[in-house]
């Protein structure tokens, strides 16, 4: 079926691809960024006096969050003609190397554009991410 702004409804799915965090990716993300902040990449830091936060270890940038979410937008929308207009996000939980996360959207509303309720989840199903996106479709 090809997408079309017709074809969308409110309770429809989108659905990204997995992604293992591990700390080559959060280094390539550091490069990527130019974001070397400690709590990306020295445990000792993170145990140390900065251990007021719990997270016990690095943990991933959150903006990798919303780089999986706008890439799972973007794959399904652009075959369409469709161009991705605005994202929001909340980082709810901290992600370590080891964990593995995924991009979904349910299709909140349906006026010019198409508002999704966007949300990343770890392995337990756990919210990591939450946030919005709206998406406007080409008019005939």
């Amino acid at each position: 079926m090809i997408l079309t702004f017709d074809s969308l409804n409110a309770g429809d799915l989108i659905e990204g691809p997995q992604f293992a965090v591990s700390r080559e990716s959060i280094r390539l993300f550091c490069d990527a960024s130019l974001d070397y902040n400690p709590l990306h990449l020295d445990d000792d830091y993170m145990k140390g006096s900065f251990g007021k936060t719990q997270f016990g270890g690095v943990i991933m940038h959150g903006m990798n969050n919303f780089g999986l979410i706008s890439r799972m937008i973007t794959d399904w929308a652009y075959p369409a003609g469709a161009i991705h207009r605005r994202l929001e996000t909340r980082w709810l939980k901290p992600l370590r190397p080891g964990d593995t996360i995924w991009p979904s959207g349910l299709i909140k509303a349906k006026q010019a554009t198409a508002k999704i309720d966007v949300v990343v989840r770890n392995w337990n199903e756990e919210r990591v991410a939450t946030g919005e996106a709206l998406v406007e479709f080409p008019v005939d």
